[in-house]
């Protein structure tokens, strides 16, 4: 698609069009569904928090 860019998504590292942007971490669909519909106690939630955790600390030390 014409003007949409590719990116990483901080979840699966796979390289997609279309997903969300959280601070400064990308997220595809795919991941977005999947973390939207996982119960908090399933152990796959805490996957995707340090995920997330781990681009943020990733972040931290680049800049």
């Amino acid at each position: 698609m014409k003007g949409q860019s590719i990116n990483c998504c901080q979840i699966c590292g796979e390289w997609k069009q279309d997903g969300i942007h959280v601070l400064s971490s990308f997220i595809c669909k795919g991941c977005e569904r999947e973390i939207v519909n996982t119960n908090p106690d399933d152990e796959r939630y805490q996957y995707f928090v340090d995920r997330m955790k781990f681009r943020r600390l990733l972040n931290q030390t680049t800049s």
